[in-house]
């Protein structure tokens, strides 16, 4: 009972101080904060269009002829061609897990432009098939690194009022560089024309111009943007976490709630690492093999520990459904879709794929706007809903016409239309919430590990769903639809079930959602006399008489408890 307490103190607390600082008003009110997640969700973008833009160019007749006619058309070798990059992506969010901690969110950053970097350059070589399996597959490394940091990075930087859309800041990031890329598709397929003579420019162009936005965020990330306070307390760098805090508030030091936001770092941090000298003893010699049996430990619990196992199941869930309602099946094969409906050549497929961009990019801004107002439950349940319903009718519209488009074109641009539809559904809902509720329900010491199974539950969902669609939508492509519409709606049932509302709790109030009254005592206790140590709970008022003997004992800081904290 003590913990929680203390928890809805912190909760009230917080709630009074930051009165009308949620949603746009938020973001206007932290504009530092707001422009170093735009700037970082660079990452996002690079993602995004990675994404997009393969799906433009598999259907090019200058790409098809220097793969040598590889995987032309739908089957489980162009499956493949486009999944391997998810299956590097996965990977890469596992190795990420343990770099974020061990080098730092910056760091890891600039690590997987480099790798993706290279990637891309092997892509540009392409001579036959090989080159792009392996591009993609070391590509989709560094894209699994940047899914898996930026939500991160973001999260860790924002405060608790606004966290849901600086993280959707990611996903808006995405669908931009989704929309970018659909358009530059459809720009540079005209290079040379559309048939046998089309230039090699018309592909090269746009797998070469996705580098630049990618240097151009290491260079950032090294030069000019913070390191994440959650990060620099993990490291014992107090005094620079507290002062880190600060800046990103736009604030001083001794702001009330840079003071509470600090100490509960703090108290997390210090609660943690007793738990863990008392969990493994063993391990207390400092040497590297101990520190790599604690991770080894750590990421055991993740599926042992009660509690930690319950946020584990909601972050791989989530990804499991984000990526099995079908979203990526229609960003990696929309032109092919457009192109059975007979809608008018290759051109036009591709022109209809831009709308998609288009779409998705623009209603991923009301997510950002409003997530921290409505909350995660209700909006992933309205967009489920919505994109089940045009998963049927489209399987309806496909199933009816599917011999004769030709001769019921209003048909065909009906179903383009419930795609339209059902995109907008998914860029409001399932696109950025999703990576919200992963990047915020994990503890503090588990939360790189828990994002990276999170993110890697994502990308390896997502190869299977890059794998199967092709050979899929060639065996029957309105029971694709139908397929995905089921599976949404099973979503929809979990969410509403299963899927406990995290909006407006501070990344260390996760404890009491997901069992913490089931922690033992002794662990309430021990993390109730840490917040009383190091003056939280007498800087919220809940213990005033030791509040007056700690401004007794150093009248002229009165106003900042927290200079004592730190040297608690």
């Amino acid at each position: 009972m003590a913990g929680g307490m203390a928890g809805q103190g912190i909760s009230a607390k917080r709630a009074e101080l930051a009165a009308g600082k949620v949603g746009w008003r938020g973001l206007a009110s932290s504009k530092k904060t707001f422009g170093i997640a735009l700037f970082a969700s660079l990452g996002g973008l690079v993602y995004g269009y990675n994404q997009g833009m393969f799906a433009q160019i598999l259907t090019m007749t200058s790409f098809i002829n220097a793969t040598q006619g590889y995987a032309a058309e739908p089957s489980t070798a162009q499956g493949m061609l486009t999944a391997i990059l998810e299956l590097g992506a996965w990977l890469g969010t596992l190795i990420n897990g343990y770099l974020a901690d061990a080098v730092g969110r910056r760091v890891t950053v600039v690590i997987a432009v480099f790798v993706f970097c290279i990637g891309v350059i092997v892509q540009a070589c392409t001579k036959n098939p090989d080159f792009v399996y392996a591009g993609r597959f070391v590509t989709g490394l560094g894209v699994g690194n940047l899914s898996m940091i930026v939500p991160l990075y973001n999260a860790e930087l924002a405060p608790p009022e606004i966290r849901g859309s600086l993280v959707a800041v990611q996903q808006l990031a995405i669908t931009f560089g989704i929309m970018v890329s659909f358009w530059i598709g459809y720009g540079t397929n005209f290079i040379g024309g559309t048939g046998e003579g089309q230039s090699i420019a018309s592909w090269e162009i746009p797998v070469c111009i996705q580098i630049l936005p990618a240097l151009v965020l290491a260079a950032g990330m090294m030069l000019f943007m913070p390191q994440s306070p959650r990060h620099l307390m993990n490291q014992g760098r107090e005094e620079e976490c507290l002062h880190t805090l600060a800046r990103l508030r736009d604030t001083s030091a001794d702001d009330m709630l840079v003071r509470i936001e600090f100490l509960e770092i703090k108290a997390l941090r210090m609660f943690e690492e007793e738990t863990a000298r008392k969990k493994y003893p063993q391990y207390q010699d400092g040497s590297r093999k101990s520190r790599f049996m604690i991770q080894v430990h750590d990421y055991m619990s993740l599926i042992t520990d009660p509690s930690l196992f319950k946020r584990t199941t909601v972050a791989c869930l989530v990804m499991v459904f984000q990526q099995w309602n079908g979203v990526n099946a229609i960003n990696y094969y929309a032109p092919q879709i457009f192109k059975d409906l007979h809608l008018g050549g290759n051109t036009t497929s591709l022109l209809a794929t831009g709308v998609v961009g288009i779409f998705e990019f623009v209603f991923t801004i009301p997510a950002v706007i409003w997530v921290d107002n409505i909350g995660r439950k209700k909006i992933l349940i309205a967009g489920g809903i919505g994109m089940a319903v045009c998963h049927f009718i489209v399987a309806g519209i496909i199933g009816s016409y599917q011999h004769s488009f030709e001769e019921h074109k209003a048909a065909g641009w009906v179903a383009v239309v419930f795609v339209w539809i059902f995109i907008i559904n998914f860029a409001y809902a399932w696109g950025p919430v999703a990576w919200i509720v992963v990047s915020e329900v994990f503890p503090l010491s588990m939360r790189a590990k828990g994002v990276s199974i999170g993110g890697s539950s994502n990308w390896l969902n997502n190869f299977a769903v890059g794998l199967s669609t092709s050979p899929f939508i060639s065996a029957s492509n309105y029971g694709t639809f139908i397929f995905f519409g089921c599976v949404t709606t099973i979503g929809v049932l979990w969410v509403w079930f299963f899927v406990p509302e995290t909006k407006g709790r501070t990344l260390e109030e996760m404890d009491e959602l997901f069992g913490s009254e089931g922690m033992a005592a002794d662990d309430e206790a021990r993390k109730r006399g840490i917040e009383r140590e190091i003056g939280l709970l007498a800087l919220l008022g809940e213990e005033p008489e030791q509040l007056d003997e700690k401004l007794a004992e150093k009248p002229e800081h009165a106003d900042d408890v927290s200079d004592q904290a730190v040297k608690a």
